[in-house]
């Protein structure tokens, strides 16, 4: 595994996106161990995209417009009821004390549902990890398993550093309504861009 796999991983990774701007919500809405959560199901959520693209799924997505639209609409609306709980204060990213196992599995849910729903992952995939494999590679899918799970690892890392980071601040926050209003308020905007970012988006 070459270090400029590692590092290229890394910018990717910690460049903030759904996921990152999920984690950090998480965290600071119900704490560390919601963003830990978080981190996981974001990182859960990117299994299937990497089956995608070791099984060659990712070419109906690539293909078929009318696949990939069901999938990349279906993630717009997602991001915009996400945006639509965060403007109510309610849902998974309700900043709250409350630590029920309930509103953990939520957490869970939305997470793994917010990159489920984002085609561009799958494809994302069978462009990048091609890029550090051997042409005359022996064992490409277990060349490509490796680099995924090296991949995985890396996100739950960040992510989990982003939400404990982020958790940190919770007590600040909740003593200051005004300010979980406006922060509430952000996240529903960062959301709704992303979904508008994700509605334009070709294969």
């Amino acid at each position: 595994m070459s270090w400029e796999f590692l590092l290229t991983s890394f910018v990717i990774v910690a460049t903030p996106g759904t996921g990152a701007l999920y984690t950090i919500a998480a965290g600071l809405s119900r704490g560390w161990r919601a963003g830990i959560l978080a981190a996981f199901a974001s990182t859960l959520g990117i299994v299937p995209h990497v089956l995608a693209a070791m099984l060659g799924l990712t070419a109906l997505l690539h293909a078929s417009a009318l696949a990939f639209d069901i999938v990349k609409y279906a993630g717009v609306l997602y991001l915009l009821w996400m945006a639509w709980q965060m403007l109510r204060g309610t849902g998974s990213l309700a900043i709250s004390t409350e630590q029920s196992p309930r509103s953990a599995m939520r957490v869970l849910v939305d997470g793994l549902a917010l990159n489920l729903l984002n085609p561009k992952l799958s494809i994302f995939f069978v462009a990048f990890l091609p890029q550090f494999m051997a042409a005359d590679d022996v064992a490409p899918l277990l060349t490509m398993t490796g680099l995924s799970g090296a991949f995985m690892l890396m996100t739950f890392v960040v992510f989990a550093i982003y939400g404990v980071f982020a958790a940190m601040l919770r007590e600040n926050v909740l003593s200051r309504p005004v300010v979980v209003r406006r922060i509430q308020r952000g996240f529903a905007a960062a959301f709704g861009l992303m979904a508008a970012r994700l509605a334009i988006q070709e294969r």
